[in-house]
């Protein structure tokens, strides 16, 4: 599997043509796609298009960008020119056609990247498994009869079952972590405001961040670098200067004070999967635990405010046609917009209290590691999941760890763990905010010791 920086080089090289890279990608989505179903939409056209003008300006002497030539596609809430954002849902699909593309659809092209098509998703990005009731489910390339995770399983199971290197999907309570994690390759959630939402279809506006997926630490940092910069357009990126992090990988964990977490973290799941936590902490040299403040109360408390924000969001929907709907994510958003005020305002007055406290935590450490998820993908259909003697909802439980962090803004990398068994588990390595860095250092470190690693996957 080529990865993005090697596919760029060959590319700007003359190795290999774009329009050759892209040709590959869209023979593999024709091939394999139908056992996955990671695709909602393919634009096979405007891909060689754009792979031929990679080719022109190579041919010509200019710069084709950092990322020439290198196939991806995005969750189906991004807007694609000429192409109605779905956001997983049969109410959207009656929309018009975008305008313009997402700012980072935008710079990934302005890099050189070449755009393939549209990814599957949770309707609404308001769930964890991607068994979207319009499109079908997207289906884990490790096993095909189990779930891919989500909000963003379309855009995790593309990039691990090899249709593309790289995509893009969103995360507001663990929607880039959870897919990740099951599917077996690196995922980032940035901090929240780093990168630009513009162009994208929100769920909860406060907690939405866009992030990249990809099979390896290198690729995923360099994909973060074409992503990031100011946006006046989104209200909520943050103008602070580029801050490349591709540069920085080969410095190591050197001086960095390396913490695992505890406590919360360590309970509602499988013992293979604090087992494979532990391992890989101790072949990091981790030594010290951590607790995170109150971190059940931040998952209740986001739980709260997402679902009263994007049942705000679709209220009007949700009045005139509820039927239309997934049913799986219907009564999420009616309760949404049963949450009394009051609740939400003390929700965010926790949130800030957290924000606080966390701020505190990450003075004596520089980052914290912790399980992705309580445990490994579960075969689709599946609704309930017996966890300490409990039977819990076995999707809505996908995000008892992710949850706490998204709740603060965070960058959280979630990267596979190495050597776990049949199928993929995936380690948080979470950092304060703005340092991006320092998760990928750490991710980097435990690359190149082998222990951090996407399983392969067999066609």
């Amino acid at each position: 599997m080529a990865g993005v920086i090697d596919i760029a080089a060959a590319v700007r090289a003359g190795r290999i043509t774009a329009e050759d890279v892209t040709r590959a990608s869209l023979d593999r989505i024709r091939a394999r796609d139908s056992s996955i179903n990671a695709f909602t939409a393919v634009v096979a056209d405007r891909a060689l298009a754009a792979a031929v003008r990679v080719d022109d300006l190579i041919r010509s002497g200019r710069d084709p960008g950092p990322l020439a030539g290198v196939s991806f596609a995005v969750k189906n809430l991004f807007d694609i020119e000429g192409i109605t954002t779905i956001a997983g849902s049969r109410i959207d699909a009656a929309l018009p056609p975008a305008a313009r593309d997402a700012t980072l659809v935008a710079r990934l092209q302005s890099a050189g990247a070449v755009l393939v098509g549209a990814l599957n998703m949770d309707e609404y990005a308001f769930g964890f498994s991607t068994q979207n009731s319009h499109y079908g489910p997207t289906r884990n390339p490790h096993d095909v009869s189990r779930i891919a995770g989500g909000s963003s399983g379309g855009s995790a199971a593309a990039v691990a079952a090899d249709l593309v290197p790289m995509s893009l999907g969103s995360d507001t309570n663990g929607s880039i972590r959870v897919p990740a994690a099951l599917c077996g390759v690196f995922g980032l959630k940035p901090t929240y405001g780093r990168l630009s939402r513009a162009g994208t279809r929100l769920f909860a506006s406060s907690f939405d961040h866009v992030g990249p997926f990809a099979r390896s630490v290198g690729d995923i940092a360099a994909v973060y670098d074409a992503l990031q910069g100011p946006d006046p357009t989104d209200p909520v990126c943050a103008g602070r200067p580029v801050e490349p992090v591709a540069s920085v990988l080969h410095q190591g964990m050197d001086g960095l004070r390396v913490a695992l977490a505890a406590g919360y973290f360590t309970s509602a799941g499988d013992p293979e999967v604090f087992a494979a936590v532990e391992k890989a902490a101790s072949a990091l040299g981790v030594v010290r635990r951590v607790d995170l403040p109150e971190p059940a109360l931040a998952r209740a408390a986001a739980m709260i405010i997402t679902a009263s924000e994007g049942g705000e969001l679709h209220l009007a929907d949700l009045k005139a046609q509820a039927a239309s709907f997934d049913p799986m994510t219907r009564p999420l958003f009616l309760s949404g917009t049963l949450v009394p005020a009051a609740w939400y305002m003390r929700a965010q007055r926790f949130r800030r209290w957290y924000c606080r406290e966390l701020e505190t935590l990450f003075r004596d450490v520089d980052v914290i590691l912790a399980p992705a998820t309580p445990y490994p993908a579960f075969p689709i259909g599946q609704r309930m999941m017996e966890v300490d003697g409990r039977q819990l909802p076995a999707a809505g439980h996908l995000g008892v760890f992710t949850q706490p962090l998204s709740f603060a803004g965070l960058p959280v990398l979630a990267a596979p763990i190495a050597g776990v068994g049949p199928l993929p588990l995936g380690l948080q390595i979470i950092a304060a905010p703005w340092r991006e860095d320092l998760a990928l250092r750490v991710a980097a470190a435990g690359e190149a010791a082998g222990v951090l690693a996407p399983p392969p996957v067999k066609f």
